[in-house]
């Protein structure tokens, strides 16, 4: 029997009610490994498919044709895992070049006592997206926001709420954020087409955002900016912060802006990034490879304290445990539409997602939910973005409305999940409980409200050119 038509017969076996029994057996089996015993993801996803593999064989499915299937899966995503390699080696290049550096710098400029919340809400929206990593900018500069918040006489619980919504917003826009890369792949769009749609939600909530925080300025008291002060010295002892050196974000802007391929516009950055760094240093091509690979990492004699951790980022390497993850979910999601689970499920709401605003809260609840049981915002982005790809194909609704959907419904959301891996973190990070900071990560909910309501009223929505 022929795979195509074995697979067929697999597709009509299973009803959308064992679909359910059997997807919520899997979605609970990685949710208490990796919440309960604390397993990485890559340990649940194996799991999840060995379980999936006994269910294939026993239902008569042979392992060739399920390997295919898994293959298949991977190859929707195989431009997120190439883009990987290129992010990995710009951010190494963006560090050394003094290009990341020289924009936290300034950025610290921006700190003001008497608004206090939008100044760390702000400041944490531009490193992170310089950062690309939500993680990173909360256990750095976050803990430093988190610490002058006593100086301050600040509420730790809105400054918090504030740091993380900006730390997400970075993570959300970046296009050296994972994330950001995922979601555009899982989908099969441009990454700088990806973030160019993605700001008819996210800049709303961005203003809305400061709106609500300059609610609450005023609550703080002048005081002095010692630690700001202590954090920029450091950044000048890196000898990385030079005025030329943000010359590389230009050429990244310009050339999103200009709509070129995102693997084109990283190479064309990291070739001028790595010309800027000779500009002010004269690493050999041994350090230079090591950089690229390993990451950038500033001179052992240079005692930079907190800033260290954070021009501490980049290569390649840095990229495989997302990578992995990303290669095992994707063959998670193959293997669920080789046994025809995921058909099924599909199957049993088809008749109700007729319209954009159905299929967008479908996909939303499913990105959001996923979240919720099991803490993984990377697998919240890809599952639900495989597993509603052929919904929104149907409805001729552009794929770039599925990938904004699963980021205002997936990245952002993981924060506020106290048992989610981004919560954990956070939480232990600033020392403020996922609970206390939730009511005051305006951006996080906005990003998800909006893309709800924009679904429904038919705004921003792009369909396909027939």
């Amino acid at each position: 029997m022929s795979s195509s038509s074995e697979t067929q017969q697999l597709l009509t076996r299973f009803s959308p009610k064992l679909a359910f029994i059997i997807s919520s057996i899997i979605i609970a089996l990685m949710g208490i490994t990796m919440i309960g015993f604390g397993w990485v993801p890559h340990l649940s996803l194996i799991l999840a498919i060995c379980v999936l593999l006994a269910i294939g064989l026993y239902r008569g499915l042979s392992f060739k044709d399920m390997q295919t299937q898994m293959a298949t899966g991977v190859m929707s995503g195989i431009g997120a895992i190439y883009l990987f390699f290129f992010i990995g080696l710009m951010v190494a290049a963006l560090m050394m070049s003094g290009a990341i550096p020289t924009l936290m710098y300034y950025g610290f400029e921006l700190i003001s006592p008497q608004y206090y919340y939008i100044s760390a809400f702000v400041l944490t929206s531009i490193i992170g997206v310089a950062l690309g990593s939500s993680l990173t900018t909360a256990a750095t500069l976050g803990v430093a926001f988190i610490g002058m918040s006593n100086a301050f006489d600040a509420n730790v619980a809105i400054a918090a709420g504030a740091v993380v919504s900006g730390a997400f917003f970075g993570d959300k826009m970046s296009p050296l954020s994972d994330t950001c890369t995922i979601a555009s792949s899982v989908v099969g769009i441009d990454l700088f087409a990806h973030i160019r749609n993605m700001m008819f939600t996210t800049v709303p909530a961005w203003i809305l955002t400061v709106g609500l925080f300059w609610y609450f300025s005023g609550q703080t008291v002048s005081a002095d900016l010692s630690q700001v002060t202590v954090l920029q010295s450091q950044l000048i002892d890196s000898g990385l912060v030079h005025n030329y050196s943000v010359l590389p974000f230009f050429v990244l802007l310009g050339l999103a802006l200009a709509r070129v391929n995102a693997i084109y516009t990283i190479i064309c950055t990291i070739i001028i990034a790595l010309m800027v760094t000779y500009l002010h240093s004269t690493p050999s091509i041994e350090q230079l490879g090591g950089y690229l690979f390993a990451g950038y990492q500033p001179a052992e004699s240079l005692e930079l304290g907190e800033v260290g951790a954070m021009l501490s980022r980049g290569g390649m390497q840095s990229m495989f445990f997302t990578q992995t993850i990303v290669i095992l979910a994707l063959s998670l999601g193959g293997l669920l539409s080789a046994l025809g689970i995921l058909p099924a499920l599909l199957s049993g709401i088809r008749d109700s997602l007729t319209s954009s605003g159905r299929a967008i809260f479908a996909a939303a609840m499913a990105a959001l939910s996923i979240n919720v049981l099991i803490g993984e915002q990377y697998l919240s982005i890809l599952l639900s973005g495989t597993t509603f790809r052929p919904t929104f194909e149907r409805l001729k609704l552009h794929p770039k409305n599925l990938s904004r959907t699963i980021e205002d419904a997936g990245t952002v959301i993981n924060p506020l999940v106290p048992w989610s891996v981004c919560g954990v973190f956070i939480s232990q990070a600033l020392a403020v409980p996922v609970l206390d900071y939730l009511p005051y990560a305006f951006f996080c909910y906005l990003s998800l409200l909006l893309t709800l309501l924009f679904g429904f009223t038919g705004v921003t929505i792009s369909r396909v050119e027939q």
